[in-house]
């Protein structure tokens, strides 16, 4: 594995995901309330509003502060949030693009260039390197769903691109405006997903030794812990020995 879900699977590992659930809520929340403003505050009629719900509940997101978020957007005085996406390089040349919803750009962005500089990175101009990435869509599901046969057969019925198994279980990928139609056809097949949305998917990665990819998790530790941003996702990748020491 490689980029984002590496890093995630490593910092899960360390017993992040805890200490960090307030933000993550705030986080989710910020997503519920700029689907609601985008579209109507319905689900059933929100395509967008439906999958940041169903992607808080998969983190068990109290079901009065999705409420909360959604009220938010029908309020006049609430913050009004831009989605900005920001792209540079991280230690060993590695891409990285960070997306934020923001209702201030120019603390975003000074922040976000901050952090790029302290770990020996640079941010780039738009463009600078998404042309190495794919926009598509993923699906997880936990492993109790079924073995990787099954999960791999439901996805080929419902138009998926490719599948991948692993301890933290199984990844579906498909093409970014097909998100929907397959998400609704593997819940037929495999009953709800833990979650659905559209990522930024290397098209080749970069492998990293030890000292790289501390340096690199330190950097998108960082940047995640910024209040702004929502997503991360590098082209980065580890060995398993290298691995192995990182998650001891």
């Amino acid at each position: 594995m490689a980029g984002h879900s590496q890093f995630k699977n490593i910092m899960h590992r360390k017993g992040r995901q805890d200490a960090v659930r307030s933000k993550m809520f705030s986080k989710l929340a910020r997503e519920i309330t700029v689907a609601a403003k985008a579209g109507l505050p319905d689900p059933a009629m929100n395509a967008r509003l439906r999958l940041a719900i169903q992607n808080a509940k998969a983190q068990s997101m109290p079901k009065d502060n999705i409420d909360r978020a959604i009220k938010k957007a029908a309020g006049n005085d609430g913050e009004n949030y831009d989605e900005v996406r920001y792209e540079g390089y991280g230690p060993g040349g590695t891409a990285v693009i960070v997306e934020a919803l923001t209702d201030n750009r120019n603390r975003t962005a000074s922040n976000v260039r901050s952090i790029f500089t302290k770990a020996g990175g640079a941010l780039g101009e738009t463009g600078s390197v998404s042309f190495s990435f794919d926009r598509v869509g993923e699906i997880t599901y936990k492993l109790e769903v079924g073995d990787a046969d099954k999960v791999m057969e439901a996805a080929i019925e419902a138009g998926a691109d490719d599948v991948e198994t692993d301890e933290e279980g199984h990844t579906i990928y498909c093409a970014f405006e097909d998100i929907g139609e397959v998400s609704k056809a593997l819940e037929t097949a495999l009953g709800e997903a833990e979650t659905v949305k559209a990522i930024w998917k290397a098209q080749n990665t970069v492998p990293v030794d030890e000292e790289k990819a501390q340096s690199l998790m330190k950097l998108i530790d960082n940047l995640e812990d910024d209040d702004d941003v929502q997503n991360v996702y590098s082209n980065f990748e580890v060995s398993d020995e290298v691995m192995a020491k990182l998650s001891a």
